[in-house]
């Protein structure tokens, strides 16, 4: 084993971020070696490339890309290294893929804690390889102190859909079904609830998680399930419409069957938020035929993803492509785009 050229190891408990860990030389060369490759550890990165070469299985590639610029970057239920795993490898599963490989790039603000920048480091590799993908190749860069935030992560995904699997946001039909997985607002309540230092007395935290192996387990069920979405920034109400808009289709929704905690609708009628336009982290969004709705359901409550599944409502035609939600008073209210942003920072 060759001898480092490294003066001193990387202090993790004093040591911070500087200038020089950006600049190509030899800080850099050991941040990677004593911090990225160390975590993120596996054959293809090993390699030490630009860029990572790999076999893939038949099927069609599909590819992701997310940046991650939360704040605060650690919160109840995650931070911000899970996040830029789970993020990416979702926005991959949302089309019937199983995700394979990430690459992940940093950008490091000048002054950053060494010691944080590690336990982020350590959470991404847990979640992906919890996840089972491999982080395969990287870039760091290096601001100066004040032109940054501490650390922003960019995640691109690759994975690999099989033949026979179509699932994209302009398949609504009228008369499909609407479901989501569970309880909606938990990320972006766990997010304000840090933020603010309030406690809610619920210990709310981020439902961040990879959704790939339930959705596998969805299209299984149903081969020709038609739509699948994550609702992250802009919550529920931004994902259905969107997919009106891409499906040329409305939407109606009933209140009375969203699955809510009691917790975040307490928090979100304290804060004078709208739970629908509330960020999700582990949620998914699924359309499909109305004679498959209850063997979806049933798929879905089967994985420990989907416990608290719900038929939340459907598809109907509407050129206006409007969504409007049946409220538990018996009115109907539009649930149109968010205007402004109610949390900024969350994912």
């Amino acid at each position: 084993m060759s001898k480092k050229p490294y003066i001193r190891p990387l202090d993790f408990k004093r040591g911070c971020i500087d200038l020089t860990h950006g600049s190509g030389g030899r800080a850099m060369a050991q941040l990677i070696d004593e911090l990225f490759l160390k975590a993120f550890d596996n054959p293809l990165l090993r390699q030490l490339n630009d860029q990572a070469a790999f076999d893939v299985p038949a099927g069609r590639m599909v590819m992701a890309t997310d940046s991650h610029v939360v704040t605060p970057l650690f919160f109840p239920g995650g931070d911000i290294g899970s996040l830029a795993v789970h993020g990416t490898v979702n926005d991959v599963a949302m089309s019937g893929a199983r995700p394979l490989y990430l690459a992940a790039g940093f950008i490091l603000e000048e002054g950053f804690p060494l010691g944080d920048l590690k336990r982020i480091a350590e959470s991404m590799a847990a979640a992906a390889e919890e996840a089972g993908v491999a982080i395969v190749t990287g870039d760091t860069k290096v601001v100066e102190q004040g032109k940054g935030d501490g650390v922003f992560i960019n995640t691109t995904g690759l994975g690999v859909v099989p033949a026979g699997v179509e699932i994209s946001g302009d398949r609504a039909r009228p008369g499909d079904r609407i479901l989501v997985n569970g309880s909606l607002g938990d990320h972006g309540v766990a997010i304000m609830s840090r933020r603010e230092n309030l406690s809610f007395g619920t210990g709310i935290e981020s439902d961040s998680a990879a959704l790939h192996g339930l959705v596998a387990a969805m299209v299984e069920t149903v081969p020709n399930l038609h739509c699948l979405r994550d609702p992250t920034r802009g919550g529920l109400a931004a994902t259905l419409n969107e997919l009106a808009q891409q499906s040329a289709v409305g939407m109606r929704i009933e209140e009375s069957s969203l699955p809510l905690r009691e917790g975040v609708r307490g928090a979100c009628e304290f804060l004078g938020l709208d739970p629908l336009y509330v960020a999700n982290e582990g949620k998914l969004v699924a359309i499909c035929a109305p004679e498959d709705a209850e063997r979806l359901l049933t798929a879905m409550r089967a994985h420990p993803l989907g416990r608290e599944a719900a038929i939340i409502g459907e598809v109907q035609e509407d050129p206006n492509r409007f969504v409007q939600m049946q409220t538990s008073f018996g009115g109907m209210r539009m649930v149109d785009w968010l205007s402004g942003e109610q949390l900024p920072r969350i994912c």
